[in-house]
């Protein structure tokens, strides 16, 4: 390579200490176009002065000793961006024939964040080839209250809006479906809902929070089976209190005894539905006892619970 100093740069050169001299380069990471915020490591070939790490600006760009003007560097590649450095130095009239080296020393503009029913959300940058699974992987999996999908959300890119995918946990999971096994380019959100529940609360022998299962409907005799049953004085009839408009519950009253006579067809109950079943001697149960129910049912791990209803 010839390196020839030209035009009024000559004395500062001279001047400048060998900064960035014995800097490590940086591990070369699978090749990436560049955004904003990751690291590059720069060597240019007889320039030590010039050898360094830099960091890619909010706007994409970068800035060089001596180069007058910034440098655009996203949505570049390495090579990429050798030659435009390359074609700045000779347009400064800075080097002759230079030879620059760009590696990718760190990314940051590539986060995937894992969040909801796993075990340790966590936001890491895409490196190489990234997949739906490897991402739920690095979150360690799974909890047990896991609903039935799992969300992506893709960022929006130039004249397209965001997008959303909604992928079965069983598919993905369960039949290892490859087509299910999304790629992960860097932006995206990974969100597992939980499952739904319905509250069993009452005259039964273990009330709690029961998780609606993803396959086949949750009604209210599988709900007393969960449940563990019926305890002993349980009334003839039950109550449904289900949330309408938020805050709000309407109450559906039942007629337990003949759905467990199969005198009446069996009930569908829905996510966060609390079955109420009182003794012979109770009257339906207030707002404020169906409340204290929920938080109770949510927070036992055993599942027992007393209340006291009016009676």
């Amino acid at each position: 390579m010839r390196r020839k100093i030209l035009g009024p740069w000559w004395w500062l050169l001279a001047a400048l200490p060998l900064l960035g001299q014995g800097q490590p380069a940086g591990a070369n990471l699978p090749v990436q176009r560049i955004g904003s915020s990751d690291l590059l490591a720069i060597s240019i070939y007889g320039a030590p002065e010039m050898t360094r790490t830099v960091r890619v600006g909010e706007d994409g760009s970068i800035r060089l000793p001596l180069l007058r003007e910034k440098i655009d560097a996203r949505g570049l590649l390495p090579t990429e961006l050798e030659g435009r450095i390359a074609a700045s130095l000779v347009g400064e009239q800075i080097l002759v024939d230079p030879a620059v080296t760009v590696n990718i020393a760190e990314y940051y503009s590539r986060p995937i964040s894992v969040a909801g029913a796993v075990k340790n959300p966590v936001t890491f940058q895409a490196v190489g080839k990234t997949t739906l699974l490897e991402a739920l992987t690095r979150a360690q999996g799974l909890t047990e209250d896991a609903g039935a999908e799992i969300l992506v959300t893709r960022p929006a890119k130039q004249g397209q809006p965001a997008l959303a995918a909604r992928i079965p946990r069983a598919k993905l999971i369960d039949s290892a479906d490859p087509e299910s096994n999304l790629p992960l380019e860097g932006g995206e959100e990974v969100r597992v809902p939980r499952a739904g529940r319905v509250f069993v609360v009452g005259n039964v022998r273990r009330p709690g929070a029961f998780r609606v299962e993803d396959s086949g409907k949750t009604t209210l005799l599988k709900a007393v089976a969960l449940a563990e049953g019926l305890a002993p004085y349980a009334n003839k009839m039950a109550y449904v209190y289900r949330p309408v408009d938020g805050a709000a519950r309407s109450e559906i009253p039942v007629e337990l005894r003949k759905i467990m006579d199969r005198k009446a067809d069996d009930l569908e109950l829905h996510p966060n539905d609390v079955l109420y079943i009182p003794d012979n001697r109770s009257r339906r149960v207030t707002t404020t006892a169906i409340e204290r129910a929920i938080a109770f049912a949510t927070g036992t791990v055993s599942g027992i619970l007393i209340l006291g209803m009016n009676r």
